[in-house]
């Protein structure tokens, strides 16, 4: 079932999905039930899905004792919720940005602001698709076949706002900007070219590294020259119920175990090539 709204040219889809949009809320154990000592509740960007699950995994190895639960959305929407003290401990943002106003309004802990890696784009398509986006690149988006681009809503999700840069850059924006699809999340967007619902997408290369996309679509990675650096970063909110936990939690993405699965994942990383 599909239903759509059209403003101004844009096309926002909801799509009900199998594969991915069951697993948008696996790892949320009711975020809102007030948290035990121990509990480290988790807001962390779309593009993290599969990488903070693998994380959480690990984490818990660890400390068996701490509890995690999870909740995935767009950056700009969680910082929405958390200025209003929305019941979280930790938030994981795919723009630094979002962090470091927190900690300006006094909502989030100045000391505790931390940076996990560098996040980048690319173009996918569906594996069974006929565009042959390897060898197109951005050009496979002007592509005949093409009716319907996906994106994550530029308004409050930063790869989004990456993807709209990058095709500005490109050359593309004007010539495709009728045919751009929104995501709430980055993950969505996902989910809009995997249903059927765009032909093809502009997501992280986080998620289309990671199950179940891996094997399910093709892609081009866009030059990273050619959007805004996504530097991404975190923060411990001020209302954080348990912030040893919610410190070691981050300790641990920043250690050695975090950082193997985050460049697993296809983050660049502080110290490494192309990082910080």
């Amino acid at each position: 079932m599909r239903s759509y709204r059209v403003r101004s040219g844009l096309k926002k889809i909801c799509v009900a999905l199998p594969t991915l949009a069951a697993l948008v809320c696996a790892d949320c154990a009711h975020p809102a039930r007030a948290a035990k000592q121990g509990t480290v509740r988790v807001a962390a960007a779309g593009d993290l899905k599969f990488t903070m699950s693998e994380i959480v995994e690990a984490f818990r190895r660890e400390r068996p004792a701490v509890e995690v639960s999870v909740t995935y959305g767009s950056s700009g929407n969680f910082y929405a919720q958390l200025s209003n003290r929305a019941p979280f401990d930790i938030f994981f943002s795919a723009d630094v940005d979002y962090p470091r106003r927190l900690v300006r309004q006094g909502l989030a802990l100045a000391d505790s602001e931390f940076l996990y890696g560098v996040g980048r784009l690319v173009v996918w398509v569906p594996r069974i698709s006929p565009i042959e986006v390897e060898k197109l690149g951005i050009q496979a988006l002007l592509s005949p076949s093409v009716r319907r681009i996906a994106i994550a809503n530029p308004r409050h999700a930063p790869y989004g706002r990456a993807a709209e840069a990058a095709m500005k850059s490109l050359g593309v924006y004007d010539r495709t900007k009728d045919r751009l699809v929104l995501g709430d999340s980055v993950m969505q967007t996902a989910q809009f070219v995997e249903s059927g619902g765009a032909q093809v997408g502009i997501i992280s290369y986080s998620l289309a590294l990671a199950p179940p996309l891996r094997d399910k679509g093709r892609f081009w990675e866009v030059p990273i020259d050619a959007y805004p650096r996504r530097e991404q970063g975190g923060v411990i909110l001020s209302w954080a119920q348990d912030r040893p936990a919610a410190e070691a939690l981050r300790d641990f993405v920043l250690g050695e175990g975090g950082r193997a699965i985050l460049r697993r994942h296809g983050f660049r990383l502080q110290g490494e090539d192309h990082g910080f």
